[in-house]
């Protein structure tokens, strides 16, 4: 197989986040980041589309406090593979109370699968969207595979994907045998309507609590620069729709976007203007997340 060069080099993320002016609640969780490096010990695949700046956890750990975050789930990004040494070294050195989302190959062993549910994972991860050949077609056969042997441990199956590419979603992973959780509001195109076939099939799911939704990427999902106006009509239903089903993350540190790179306070700072309402804002900083990962 030829080598493959990494397309993108990303921008470093902002290393000064804004105090939040409106305090978080107590056990509010961070849902979804990513340590990378450092890049002078841990190689990066070399199938990857992306080359991200060293993002640490030290770094992490600066911006949780500055947030008030005291728990935080850490997702194996895609530049790693299924090497999930990274985010578990991360993880067992971060001092906040942390789960993890690995991304495992096929050959993956109960044993290696026992190993990692000890090291508090709680979720794998599959990828249809930021690899070299991104697919409009479900994976079908090996998440079901997975998910069936990842029910006993009480795990979930993580989607990135485009769901405007599947309009059917909730016919083709309605009877999984565990819950799903899909990332950046949906992961929809710029462009797209609330109205969007492959959205309405999200919010089924959700209202059928079969599946969650990261509040995370706004600026994945928005051609705009923050405040990402075109985001918040999908916001805006999604909590109206199935709020119980709901979770916030950084998305830290914003790997690979084409906007102005975000300051996390001013993320943080967008849930609240999105949601008024402090008993919603519990539910998915606190309460929601509790109930999926398990704190």
């Amino acid at each position: 197989m030829s080598k493959v060069i990494a397309t993108t080099t990303c921008e470093r993320f902002d290393p000064n986040p804004k105090a939040p002016a409106q305090q978080p609640p107590a056990r509010s969780c961070d849902t979804h980041m990513h340590i990378c490096g450092p890049a002078s010990r841990y190689a990066y695949s070399k199938n990857r589309i992306y080359t991200p700046p060293d993002a640490l956890l030290s770094d992490y750990v600066h911006l949780a406090a500055t947030l008030g975050l005291e728990r935080v789930v850490f997702v194996q990004p895609s530049v790693y593979g299924t090497d999930n040494t990274v985010m578990l070294t991360a993880m067992d050195n971060c001092p906040l109370t942390n789960r993890g989302i690995a991304v495992l190959g096929e050959d993956v062993t109960d044993a290696e699968i026992e190993s990692l549910n000890q090291a508090q994972v709680r979720g794998v991860r599959f990828n249809l969207v930021d690899v070299i050949m991104p697919g409009t077609d479900l994976p079908l056969e090996s998440i079901k595979r997975f998910a069936n042997r990842i029910a006993p441990l009480g795990w979930h199956v993580e989607l990135l994907l485009h769901v405007d590419d599947f309009p059917h979603l909730d016919d083709d992973l309605g009877d999984l045998p565990v819950d799903l959780v899909v990332g950046h509001l949906g992961y929809f195109r710029p462009g797209k309507t609330p109205e969007d076939p492959g959205f309405q099939a999200l919010v089924r799911l959700m209202k059928a609590k079969r599946c969650w939704t990261k509040l995370t990427g706004p600026y994945r999902v928005s051609s705009e620069s923050y405040p990402y106006n075109s985001v918040k009509p999908f916001a805006e239903f999604l909590f109206s729709e199935a709020a119980e089903q709901l979770l916030w993350g950084s998305d830290w540190p914003h790997v690979c976007i084409k906007t102005p790179m975000p300051n996390d306070g001013d993320l943080l700072k967008l849930l609240s203007e999105w949601v008024p309402e402090s008993e919603i804002r519990h539910k998915i900083l606190v309460e929601n997340p509790s109930r999926l990962y398990g704190f």
